[in-house]
């Protein structure tokens, strides 16, 4: 075999396999990426975990199924003014789940008067089931808070709330849906 051929040979071979390789992984990243959320009941009895798909949706398809306030709160980091959503003075007992995919996030047991105007908690109803993230936005540095199933901006959380974690999760309203709890 000549050298041209053997080149060219070695060249298509090569190809091939970046070809493959780069498909391969391509295929990869677009398969629906799983997580992990713990389950609850109604009443807010913690159930089990579940495995389940991470919603991903196009800005086409939440503008449908979200109000325009709600959109630019859990789609781009919105915040709601202080003070005019419908759940920072609310005090049913319930459960505050996420306005986008239903995922339960807080327990009203866990909500406090903060004086901010937007409803505060000590903490979440599963860690699992929120996302801490460094915001530096606005040239502060805070901890934005987000729906692990769908990524929804909720708010910030602050160290500066009760005991017994010291912690204040300030959510945006536009971000929660309230449930009352069930009888067990």
């Amino acid at each position: 075999m000549n050298e041209s051929a053997h080149t060219r040979r070695n060249f298509l071979a090569s190809a091939s396999f970046t070809t493959i390789t780069s498909w391969s992984l391509s295929a990869r990243a677009a398969a629906p990426q799983e997580i992990v959320i713990a389950m609850f009941a109604p009443s807010g009895k913690a159930l089990s975990t579940a495995r389940l798909p991470k919603i991903v949706k196009s800005d086409a398809e939440w503008k449908r199924t979200l109000s325009p306030e709600q959109y630019d709160v859990t789609r781009h980091a919105g915040t709601e003014a202080a003070f005019s959503g419908d759940t920072w003075n609310n005090h049913a007992d319930g459960l505050y789940r996420c306005i986008c995919c239903d995922t339960a996030l807080f327990d009203s047991r866990t909500k406090f008067e903060s004086g901010t105007g937007w409803p505060s908690f000590w903490q979440p109803i599963a860690k699992m089931n929120v996302v801490e993230t460094h915001d530096r936005s606005f040239l502060m540095d805070r901890v934005a808070v987000s729906c692990a199933r769908c990524d929804a901006h909720l708010g910030h959380v602050f160290d500066d709330g009760p005991k017994p974690t010291g912690l204040r999760y300030c959510m945006n309203s536009a971000a929660l849906h309230f449930v009352p709890r069930a009888a067990a």
